[in-house]
């Protein structure tokens, strides 16, 4: 029973325990470089659009291993759109929300035709990635917008000189307000998971070993300490950070918490035994492609303020990014598993083997090679657990 337990853990927490040896690894190669201040902030402002087009594309993928193409197409021409706005010097707040609007009125277009028109997702979102992409270059007319000037755009969504939380209580060396966010932040994690485990045990449900339940929290706390410390000791917590969180704690509820989460494991589990028991598969499907649709408007909006500028060019290979974040994060390539905790460590490695190699100076076609092999190994990795278990 304890080498069964030890064994299920280990394919649980394989990403996971990955991420930490390539770290390891990097640190070695890089001479303690990949983890300075600096290095962490970028990787995760760098990675910000990652994290979120990854969130949406984890809806889809539930749903029977279906993907939405046409993300990068849809990041390029919300852009391309809000850059349009911003350079008519319209308030940048109106131009988000227009720039959200349009993201979510695209994923419902595609979601239409996917639900209730049967068009295979492939398909539908292929001919988007065609469409939206040609838009962008209309709407800008091949030319690039310099958004620069936007300091109060820039700043919100992480692109500006100040694009970082303030430090309220005035640190010299420490960011303290960084800190405490760290530490308040740890401190919900652990009270939301001791009272989730006693609640558990109220109803007679099976829990986790408790052994392997206190290792897990000492972990997660320990390495999000360590994260708010360099955070802390570079500038502080980046806007675009912030917005990432607020994506990873909604759509973690909604994907564990709610029905129509619950909706979207049992539909990529087994859609005929969905429908059977009453789930309206039309909607699952409709609620996926709008959110990612959504998300794809914020991601975007993410694009743009890093850049400071709005190209017909961004968002290229964007959807590959998330895709292969899902997977690398534990996804099924045949829909009903995953978690978005683990897209978000798929994404994470991504990132870390990118910035590691880029580093060590390791060529741009090799950094693809070997993202294209990480992800091979993934979902072989996935695809033998299956075999396993039948």
């Amino acid at each position: 029973m304890a080498k069964s337990n030890f064994t299920d853990a280990m394919k649980k927490y394989a990403m996971a325990i990955v991420l930490v040896l390539v770290l390891i690894l990097f640190y070695i190669l890089t001479n303690k470089a990949i983890l300075l201040p600096q290095n962490i902030n970028n990787l995760l402002s760098q990675n910000a659009y990652v994290f979120v087009l990854a969130t949406g594309m984890l809806l889809c993928i539930l749903t029977g291993g279906n993907i939405d193409l046409a993300v990068g197409s849809v990041v390029c021409f919300v852009g391309a759109v809000g850059g349009v706005v911003l350079d008519k010097d319209m308030n940048f707040i109106v131009a988000f929300l227009i720039m959200l609007a349009i993201g979510l009125a695209i994923g419902m277009w595609q979601g239409f035709w996917i639900a209730f028109v049967n068009v295979p997702p492939f398909i539908a979102t292929l001919a988007g990635m065609y469409a939206f992409r040609g838009l962008s270059n209309v709407v800008l007319g091949g030319q690039a917008i310099n958004l620069s000037k936007m300091e109060g755009f820039l700043n919100t969504f992480g692109g500006g000189a100040d694009c970082y939380v303030p430090d309220i209580f005035g640190g010299s060396s420490i960011n303290v307000t960084c800190m405490l966010a760290g530490i308040v932040g740890v401190v919900i994690y652990l009270v939301l998971t001791i009272k989730g485990r006693i609640n558990t045990k109220k109803r007679g449900y099976e829990t986790p070993p408790l052994a392997g339940e206190v290792a897990k929290m000492v972990i997660i706390s320990a390495v999000v300490l360590y994260v708010t410390y360099k955070l802390a000791a570079y500038q502080g917590i980046p806007t675009s950070l912030i917005w990432v969180l607020l994506v990873v704690i909604v759509f973690g509820y909604v994907t564990q918490k709610t029905t129509i989460g619950r909706d979207l494991y049992a539909v990529g589990g087994n859609k005929k035994a969905a429908q059977l028991s009453g789930v309206n598969v039309k909607k699952v499907y409709f609620f996926a492609y709008s959110f990612m649709g959504l998300l794809s408007g914020l991601a975007g909006t993410l694009t743009i303020a890093r850049a400071a500028s709005a190209q017909p060019t961004y968002g290229q290979g964007y959807e590959m990014d998330a895709i292969g974040a899902c997977f690398i994060g534990g996804a099924s390539a045949y829909g009903g598993i995953g978690t978005v905790p683990g897209v978000i460590i798929g994404a994470m490695l991504m990132g870390v083997i990118n910035q590691g190699m880029s580093i060590c100076g390791v060529d741009a076609n090799l950094q693809r090679v070997v993202k294209g092999l990480v992800l091979l190994a993934a979902v072989i990795f996935d695809v033998v657990s299956k075999k396993e278990k039948k």
